[in-house]
């Protein structure tokens, strides 16, 4: 699943291809539409497809910005704004062509679910090969009310304060420090690949209890965090399985992962080992983090 750096990506590339266009027609594919005919939603969240199609159409694109893993479009029409929330899920992938034959892997091209054409005759495609990305029209974000719990930014200023202020909370304080890391109200976009780095060069066990975590190890954690996701970001992001930025871009992080997806330490060269927390499969050295 694209975490923070790889959505970070899609939207410095979208921002200067995509604002200031506006949206003049939409197509969705056979799969919404019949997934709705069956009575359930399938990317097109909170709203009708065909009223999304029209509401959609006309719509200029103001601006375009991350919060966390979403993208946030901001459109406007007659002078009256909305958000469009788009989360990539574990597949999902923007395109900007003059075709759908523009999109050179086929698996993307033939999983195009949402097809905008802009003003300048270019088509913006959402595609999403396992369609567990969505596409949300909302007027406020107190409209899907999960997006008001995001923790701050891991950027942001005050960052740190928060997260170790969440995790004094009981109901933080005995779960495994991996779980807390990769909840999105403790800290904003930090998924399994880069909770998995951080805890490695901090040298801490996934399944640690935060209760036995430092103050002072928590904010090196923190620290840690910060830096991975900055060099990710630097790094473009990590293509691992279907993630793409736009056009099919990929990113260079991978080749700079320590520990996830390892076999073996690059420090002591001890057997890794794995274990499933929240549902993520953790990798460690069994020497190194304890």
């Amino acid at each position: 699943m694209p975490e923070l750096p790889e959505v970070e990506g899609v939207v410095r590339d979208l921002k200067p291809a995509v604002e200031g266009k506006s949206i003049t027609g939409i197509v969705l594919s056979e799969t919404i539409l019949a997934s709705t005919a069956a009575g359930k939603q399938c990317i097109i969240k909170n709203i009708e497809p065909h009223l999304f199609e029209q509401v959609m159409t006309g719509m200029a694109i103001e601006k375009i910005e991350r919060r966390s893993k979403y993208i946030f479009f901001t459109i406007v029409r007659d002078g009256e704004a909305f958000i469009l929330v788009n989360h990539l899920g574990m597949t999902g992938a923007w395109f900007i062509v003059d075709s759908l034959e523009g999109i050179t892997e086929e698996k993307f091209r033939k999983h195009a679910h949402a097809i905008f054409t802009l003003n300048t005759g270019e088509l913006l495609v959402y595609s999403d090969i396992r369609r567990f990305g969505e596409l949300r029209f909302i007027k406020n974000l107190s409209d899907h009310p999960p997006l008001l719990k995001m923790a701050p930014e891991p950027f942001d200023e005050d960052a740190c304060k928060f997260f170790l202020a969440q995790c004094d909370k009981p109901k933080y304080a005995n779960k495994a420090i991996k779980e807390v890391i990769m909840d999105g109200q403790v800290i904003s976009g930090c998924g399994n690949i880069y909770a998995t780095e951080a805890l490695f060069k901090e040298s801490i066990h996934p399944a640690r209890k935060v209760s036995r975590i430092s103050k002072v190890r928590k904010q090196a954690l923190f620290a840690t965090i910060q830096a991975v996701l900055q060099e990710s970001i630097d790094s473009g992001g990590s293509t691992i399985s279907d993630y793409r930025s736009i056009n099919g871009g990929a990113g260079e992080m991978q080749h700079r992962l320590k520990m996830y997806g390892k076999k073996v330490c690059p420090v002591c060269e001890t057997n890794t080992k794995s274990m499933t927390i929240a549902g993520r499969t953790s990798v460690y050295c069994p020497n190194c983090q304890r």
